[in-house]
């Protein structure tokens, strides 16, 4: 734009000065013919000048700078001077022609580029956005579709089509990639529900068939000890067995029952099961204006499951603190020290000890679950407490 400015300019000073320097001429020879009809010289400041001189001289063209009385200011003029011998006199003639200054020629073609530029960036902007909104409308449609797509749902994801080849091609993939994760999904969930419905039966068997040879006599004491190390094994798996199952269930989404909860009522129906089967004592402070939406099966597992942990690593059976004070549930237990990874607190099967006292899955289950309704779930240790808390919100 730069060099096409530059060209134009120079060539359009060429053509004004060209056809100044036409005009120029075609005005002296009107004069001179006016001289040859035997007409008096007249002379117009500063358009033309016709004097009687005693010689000749050589014709010049040449640019100058004169005072126009009409205009009150200096202007170019483009002039040419030529010498004539007509009948026997010898004629100076002049003539002169205003011409455009070259900022004016150079003001004039930068403002029409200006001009130009702008219209034409402003026809693109707006033709390409419409444009681009109309080619660009499958893409962006179809990303709001696998925003929405489950794999939980039976629908297939539904994709807008599109001319473009590469949105085709693109849609065909999306389209066999939904079937596949589906397919693999299905056959995933449905092979985790038959082996945790599967193994529930054995274990069944297996542990009736350790409580009757519990019962019978003639058992030594080394014996009893091993039958029951192994019951609680048993139990052990079967509890982590039901808990896989659950955060697998959880993972997958498949809770879409949302209730009101009234989670003071259900801490408090909680805490008394809990004191029917154990010796700790719960402290439970509470307001009733804490109802988050979530499934209430979830709501109990949740609730349960910090209530148990609390429980499992109390220390010195102190008191188990229970608040919930502004959509903010604590649950606090005693303990010797701070947990030393807390950042792997919540993840499977993680444990600060060997101690066999659970399956590691609850506090992931927790995490999971908070996850899924949005919830903030944190760890701190505060003197000398383990402090769990679950922000509902």
């Amino acid at each position: 734009m730069v060099l096409s400015t530059l060209v134009l300019f120079f060539y359009l000073d060429n053509l004004l000065r060209g056809e100044v320097e036409e005009e120029l001429f075609s005005t002296q020879a009107r004069i001179v013919t006016s001289l040859e009809n035997g007409m008096p010289p007249q002379t117009l400041p500063p358009e033309f000048e016709v004097t009687k001189v005693s010689e000749l001289a050589p014709q010049v063209l040449k640019d100058t700078i004169i005072f126009d009385p009409l205009q009150n200011e200096m202007e170019e003029f483009r002039e040419v001077t030529s010498f004539k011998s007509i009948k026997g006199q010898t004629y100076k003639i002049t003539v002169r022609n205003l011409i455009v200054e070259s900022e004016d020629i150079l003001s004039a073609v930068i403002l029409s580029y200006i001009v130009i530029i702008l219209a034409v960036l402003s026809f693109l902007f707006f033709f390409n956005k419409r444009r681009n909104q109309r080619i660009w409308q499958p893409f962006f449609s179809n990303i709001q579709a696998m925003q929405r797509f489950t794999l939980s749902s039976a629908e297939p994801i539904d994709l807008m089509e599109s001319d473009i080849l590469e949105f085709s091609e693109l849609n065909h993939e999306i389209e066999t990639l939904t079937r596949k994760v589906r397919a693999d999904y299905l056959n995933l969930k449905s092979y985790t529900e038959d082996v945790s419905h599967e193994m529930q039966t054995p274990l069944s068997i297996i542990q009736a068939k350790i409580e009757g040879m519990m019962n019978t006599d003639g058992l030594s004491d080394i014996q009893f000890e091993n039958l029951t190390s192994i019951q609680k094994d048993l139990q052990r798996l079967v509890q982590m067995n039901k808990r896989l199952a659950l955060l697998t269930k959880i993972e997958n989404r498949q809770f879409s029952r949302l209730e009101k909860i009234d989670v003071a009522g259900l801490l408090k129906k909680q805490i008394e099961n809990f004191n029917e089967i154990s010796e700790a004592s719960f402290v439970l402070n509470a307001n009733n204006g804490v109802h988050p939406t979530m499934d209430p099966y979830l709501a109990e597992v949740l609730c349960t499951n910090l209530l148990s942990n609390a429980l499992k690593y109390n220390e010195h059976n102190k008191i188990i603190r229970v608040e919930l004070v502004d959509s903010r549930l604590s649950v606090s237990n005693s303990g010797d020290h701070g947990i030393v990874h807390p950042e792997k607190l919540f993840t499977r099967f993680y444990r600060e000890s060997n101690a066999q006292k659970s399956t590691g899955i609850g506090l992931a289950i927790v995490k999971r679950i908070c996850e899924l309704y949005g919830f903030t779930v944190s760890y701190e240790f505060s003197d000398g407490n383990h402090i769990f808390s679950v922000i509902f919100g």
